[in-house]
């Protein structure tokens, strides 16, 4: 049997953070994301736990936090942890799936912050595609497809198309 109180403290946490993301609320949504994490730590070992199924959805809502205040760095950690969980075991039309993607959109952010405009860009369109194949509801999907053509429009426009080297324009061989 599961240490009850634990369960329900953690779980308790991440629907807080949750709740506390849809508002803007970052700072008392990463800080509820930590605690939903540290309570599940306090569970014997020998329980029978997803942890790393749990920290995976803990690291989303993190990751979507530090990025909405600029913690592109540490962002871009939790986006990883996260990710290394989904891109594995992740299911788009799932209730996971729109962790998954908050996850791939907060690497992006992350990415972008970072001043890496090309992965930034890659990771953009990803979301788009994701957002486009997904069948359940994902809360502020609206505002998520616009702000993605946003920046993918803005990255575009900033990130220069890679060119092997010794590549030149047609026009500059008649020159």
């Amino acid at each position: 049997m599961k240490p009850l109180r634990e369960v329900a403290e953690s779980y308790m946490a991440l629907s807080d953070a949750q709740r506390q993301l849809l508002q803007g609320a970052y700072e008392e949504a990463a800080a509820s994301c930590r605690r939903a994490m540290e309570s599940s730590r306090r569970m014997p070992p020998e329980e029978a736990f997803d942890h790393a199924g749990f920290d995976a959805f803990c690291h989303a809502g993190l990751a979507e936090a530090l990025a909405r205040l600029c913690s592109y760095g540490e962002a871009l950690v939790s986006a990883d942890m996260a990710l290394k969980y989904f891109n594995r075991r992740g299911e788009l039309n799932q209730d996971e799936g729109k962790l998954w993607i908050m996850a791939v959109f907060s690497r992006a952010l992350a990415l972008e912050g970072l001043g890496r405009g090309r992965d930034a860009l890659a990771e953009f369109r990803k979301v788009s595609e994701m957002l486009a194949e997904r069948k359940g509801e994902t809360p502020g999907r609206d505002t998520l497809v616009a702000e993605a053509a946003e920046r993918i429009a803005v990255l575009e426009r900033s990130v220069t198309p890679v060119r092997p080297s010794g590549y030149k324009a047609w026009w500059e061989f008649w020159s």
